[in-house]
């Protein structure tokens, strides 16, 4: 039986060109700094998305710890979304790593405004804690993107208050894609951003922090610190830079499926979806029929062949990414519908 794994876009596979690719990578010790495969990945990465620096991390939950410990002092408190990453998926790491409290923006849509920003900000009474670090993401952990506009305005909001900025941007490219713009226009409103090269894009492991040569230096110590010194890791940075040469160009292909999914979906009296939101290669909905079981309903899905995982925060998440194909959502939709039939 064919899995169709509709879990997450970490599910992809290395192409065959990482595969070829590893075979013949030429490896040296990176805490050394002597690996040139990660070093020829720090740098594409650094100019694709226009910052000084950049290094390569195990993952993004790591990426955006390390900008945290980087960013702040013990103490601290930073602003973040409620349902972000960093606040929601990231085992509280903010508070056990760098010691800084978390102010959370709770906004049904998940943005953060400047509004937010300035409401969030702590006053200089004794009693409060210093707020030094506002983290953003995009795209958003609920599929939607947070227009370049807004963004541009936080950024100065934020700025203006003497706060750094963080983006999560662990689906960066798809945010690009779907805003059409360049990545760099949206990391120019950051000081400080974490993508992925796993998430959608096959490669097998690694997320890239960039920034500054100053924040990059610092961060590389804390990398140290936390464990993630990697020595021969140029295996697995020869497959960053084919995920970031070749994979962000068929971005659209997976956010074309997920639009297909969802239309089809939206035709299902039993199903509730917003359309506005699917921005990315997210598809977010309920079902919405008198005795229905979430645990019976995945079960059926995955005694056919179809991965997913079940309901969050209210809804069912189905991620499209480079193994899925038209015809797999195809049997999907059917599946579906005989379900509810």
């Amino acid at each position: 039986m064919r899995i169709i794994d509709l879990r997450s876009d970490t599910v992809t596979q290395p192409t065959e060109a990482m595969r070829q690719a590893m075979v013949s990578a030429q490896v040296g010790d990176d805490v050394y700094g002597e690996d040139t495969e990660i070093n020829a990945l720090q740098e594409l990465a650094a100019q694709i998305v226009g910052k000084e620096a950049a290094l390569f991390v195990p993952s993004g939950t790591m990426g955006n710890q390390l900008a945290i410990m980087t960013l702040t002092r013990r103490g601290d408190e930073i602003i973040a979304g409620a349902w972000s990453h960093i606040v929601h998926h990231e085992v509280g790491a903010a508070a056990v790593l760098s010691s800084v409290s978390t102010k959370v923006v709770d906004n049904p849509n998940h943005i953060i405004y400047p509004a937010d920003i300035l409401a969030a900000l702590r006053s200089q009474d004794i009693h409060e804690p210093r707020t030094s670090l506002l983290c953003l993401e995009n795209a958003l952990a609920n599929g939607d993107v947070v227009p370049l506009e807004v963004l541009r305005e936080d950024y100065k909001t934020a700025k203006d208050l003497n706060l750094n900025v963080h983006m999560d941007g662990a689906r960066l490219f798809n945010a690009a894609v779907s805003l059409k713009t360049d990545v760099k226009a949206i990391a120019a409103c950051t000081d400080s951003l974490m993508f992925c090269l796993s998430k959608g894009l096959c490669a097998p492991v690694g997320s890239m922090l960039c920034g500054s040569r100053t924040f990059i230096e610092k961060a590389r110590k804390n990398r140290k610190l936390l464990g993630g010194g990697m020595r021969q890791a140029g295996f697995l940075a020869v497959s960053g830079r084919i995920a970031l040469q070749t994979m962000t160009q068929r971005l659209q292909d997976d956010h074309d499926n997920a639009r297909y999914l969802a239309l089809a979906l939206a035709k299902l009296p039993e199903i509730k979806i917003d359309l506005e939101r699917v921005k990315i290669n997210m598809v977010f909905f309920s079902i919405e029929k008198e005795g229905f079981s979430e645990e019976d309903f995945s079960a059926y899905l995955l005694s056919h062949g179809v991965k997913n995982t079940g309901y969050m925060q209210g809804e069912m998440r189905l991620v499209t990414h480079h193994g899925i194909s038209r015809q797999d959502l195809d049997v999907v939709i059917d599946l579906i519908k005989a379900y509810l039939n």
